[in-house]
């Protein structure tokens, strides 16, 4: 199972959740790289993703959409800007169309002060056997836009943890 630690988000509109899964470093670091992977813990609980597309290369692009209960579907999309191999994904994030057009925020019927590209660097560093994985999100706009994203992201990574305890 993994442990939760929650850090202190920035003033610089960053969200950072902090995880120790146990498995090892390379499964945690395939999790992100590899769409079928990908498709088994992206979204909160409830969530699916249908639909999962990585171009894993710096510069290289990724398309993934995230599917309710309810079936409203989120499209979401990115540049990767840094791959260092097992250590840290640096990626843009922004809302999408089902082909990958930026939209703003609107489109899926968020607040207009969500800013049309954020930031996410994930790193995995390896402690006795066990994968110490940060997430930082930059960008998000603090108070309930913040905090829901937050459990949005705590409820995958409580996916993420279930999808490595089967692998």
């Amino acid at each position: 199972m993994a442990e939760l630690t929650n850090a202190p988000a920035t003033q610089e509109k960053a969200l950072v959740i902090e995880r120790v899964f146990d498995a090892p470093r390379d499964l945690v670091w395939k999790a992100w790289s590899e769409p079928e992977r990908f498709m088994r813990w992206y979204g909160p609980k409830g969530f699916t993703t249908p639909v999962c597309k990585i171009d894993f290369r710096v510069g290289g692009a990724w398309l993934n959409c995230m599917r309710s209960p309810d079936g409203q579907e989120f499209w979401s999309t990115g540049v990767y800007r840094e791959i260092v191999a097992m250590e840290r994904i640096v990626t843009t994030m922004e809302r999408s169309d089902a082909d990958g057009n930026v939209v703003p925020a609107t489109h899926d019927g968020m607040d207009a002060d969500v800013p049309i590209e954020m930031l996410m660097t994930v790193t995995f560093e390896e402690q006795a056997g066990k994968t110490k994985m940060s997430l930082r999100h930059e960008g998000l706009p603090a108070g309930e836009m913040r905090e829901g994203a937050g459990q949005a992201w705590n409820q995958a990574f409580d996916k993420l943890g279930e999808s490595l305890a089967q692998a």
